[in-house]
């Protein structure tokens, strides 16, 4: 069964997907007080103490959908995003092994992981193309092309033209779902740089959205 990497659809009585709240953070509007939120895909906190510890499959198995997608936002290149994931995977079993022994918050791990991934594909990326032409992307896959639908396209260019940093806090915060101390903690960051990070990143989101209407 070939797996899907779209954004989950929401029916028009289920306000509002992650799109449309960032859209609506940019556009400085928010969602009514208590509004059922849509499908969104939330961070795995730490395991309960009366729930016994993950093992390294059940991870892969809950999450490997999850962080495919958000090294996709990151990276913008469906087969790298996967190799990224990967990468994570091997980095986590190689340091904790398969039963993830000591590991006190898998889900908090494995989003650092596939940052510091995405970014080593970013930097590489940088420095092959200071040696190599530019040459024409090949056709995009079906479920890529899923996902980049017309109307997130201009979203996903204006997040590509973000710096680094400001595009992994937006995508952590309206992807990811991560809170500002769980974003802090993923990046490295203090939670005040998190927080005005997020408010430059959505002005200068709004900017780059402007520009291109």
């Amino acid at each position: 069964m070939q797996l899907s990497y779209a954004i989950p659809a929401t029916t028009t009585a289920t306000v509002p997907s992650w799109w449309s709240r960032l859209l609506a953070r940019v556009s400085r509007t928010e969602a009514a007080p208590g509004a059922v939120r849509g499908r969104r895909l939330r961070a795995v906190g730490a395991v309960a103490d009366h729930e016994p510890p993950p093992t390294l499959t059940d991870l892969y198995r809950a999450r490997r959908l999850d962080m495919v997608r958000l090294a996709l936002f990151l990276v913008d290149d469906l087969h790298t995003a996967e190799d990224v994931v990967q990468d994570a995977f091997a980095a986590l079993c190689r340091r904790y092994g398969t039963s993830l022994h000591g590991l006190q918050d898998p889900g908090a791990y494995l989003h650092t992981a596939v940052v510091n991934a995405a970014r080593s594909v970013l930097r590489r990326r940088r420095t092959a193309r200071a040696y190599t032409p530019p040459h024409p992307a090949s056709e995009a896959p079906v479920d890529e092309g899923l996902l980049l639908a017309e109307e997130h396209r201009q979203v996903l260019d204006a997040l590509a033209r973000l710096t680094r940093r400001q595009r992994e806090v937006l995508v952590l915060r309206y992807w990811s779902d991560l809170s500002e101390a769980q974003i802090a903690q993923t990046l490295g960051l203090s939670r005040g740089t998190v927080k005005s990070t997020a408010s430059r990143a959505l002005d200068a989101l709004e900017k780059k959205l402007e520009a291109g209407r």
